[in-house]
């Protein structure tokens, strides 16, 4: 059992970086309903996936479904990505949920592929370096259920409105949103938001701990992602294997009994021992200087 999970648990090879650049598909008005940007300078090592389909208030219509996975599957052995930050390019807006205008024209077999593919695209934002959704308006349904995929959630406190609301709308959350939000909140309290359909704003996620930080919003509307981006900077620093083995033992060891937790646990442990990074940090421990980890 114990080679097994040490197979699943190997961390993805080398892979070389991405590009900045939008997707290759495009939106309606002919433009990319994502962009994805690497930072730069002291910031280098945090990548932004910027949802911009202002048309439709960043709904997961088709288009954007396919260019988010097409990002992820890019970015994801990407050794240089240390933090990824979801964000919004609409004001007021992180993400409206599905499209529902466009899943009126679909089949019932058409909408259970599109729903299939939803749901697996929040599985791939099971990244392995950390994630970050910077909240500073509206995530609703799907647009929630994107959130709740990433490790770390920033939200403005009033202008942040969230829920999973498709019980109003006839619906269930079926984007994983059924299985996140209890993992997050509990099974009590992820029922009664569930079946209420409520939306809470970003101060009342916090108090509820559905997100980590909520900040007052600024003119620009984009508070959250600055706090968001100042979160991504705490992390930087840190050494890259050991955050990504820290993840995958919570990650793994959350689905799991204690004892198989601890197991797994101890075989990211093990992993992380034969690293430089775990070398210099010890070393500049010892010399009573900053660490400079390489992630190797």
């Amino acid at each position: 059992m114990l080679r097994a999970l040490t197979s699943a648990l190997r961390l993805p090879g080398p892979w070389r970086p991405l590009p900045t650049r939008g997707c290759a598909s495009r939106g309606a008005t002919g433009d990319p309903e994502i962009q994805v940007r690497a930072l730069t300078g002291r910031d280098q090592g945090i990548t932004e996936i910027l949802m911009n389909r202002p048309s439709a208030r960043n709904a997961l219509g088709n288009i954007l479904v396919s260019q988010l996975l097409e990002a992820l599957a890019q970015l994801r052995e990407d050794q240089q990505v240390r933090v990824l930050l979801f964000r919004s390019g609409v004001k007021g807006v992180f993400c409206a949920g599905a499209d529902l205008k466009e899943r009126e024209q679909m089949s019932e077999a058409e909408v259970g592929i599109f729903v299939q593919r939803l749901r697996g695209l929040m599985n791939e934002i099971a990244f392995p370096a950390p994630t970050i959704a910077a909240m500073d308006g509206f995530a609703l349904g799907g647009g929630l259920e994107l959130a709740l995929a990433c490790d770390l959630r920033v939200a403005a406190a009033s202008s942040a409105v969230m829920g999973l609301i498709e019980t109003t709308r006839g619906l269930l959350p079926g984007a994983g949103g059924t299985q996140r939000l209890p993992r997050c909140l509990g099974v009590a309290l992820a029922k009664e938001l569930i079946f209420t359909g409520r939306r809470l704003s970003g101060a009342q996620a916090q108090a509820l701990g559905l997100v980590n930080h909520a900040v007052s919003q600024n003119e620009e509307g984009n508070a959250a992602y600055h706090r968001a981006l100042e979160l991504a900077q705490e992390i930087l620093p840190q050494a890259p294997i050991a955050v990504r083995l820290g993840k995958v033992a919570i990650d793994r060891g959350m689905e799991v009994d204690i004892a198989s937790g601890m197991a797994i646990e101890g075989i990211c442990y093990a992993q992380n021992i034969p690293t430089q990074d775990r070398l210099e940090g010890m070393a500049a421990f010892r010399e009573k200087r900053p660490p400079r980890f390489v992630g190797k």
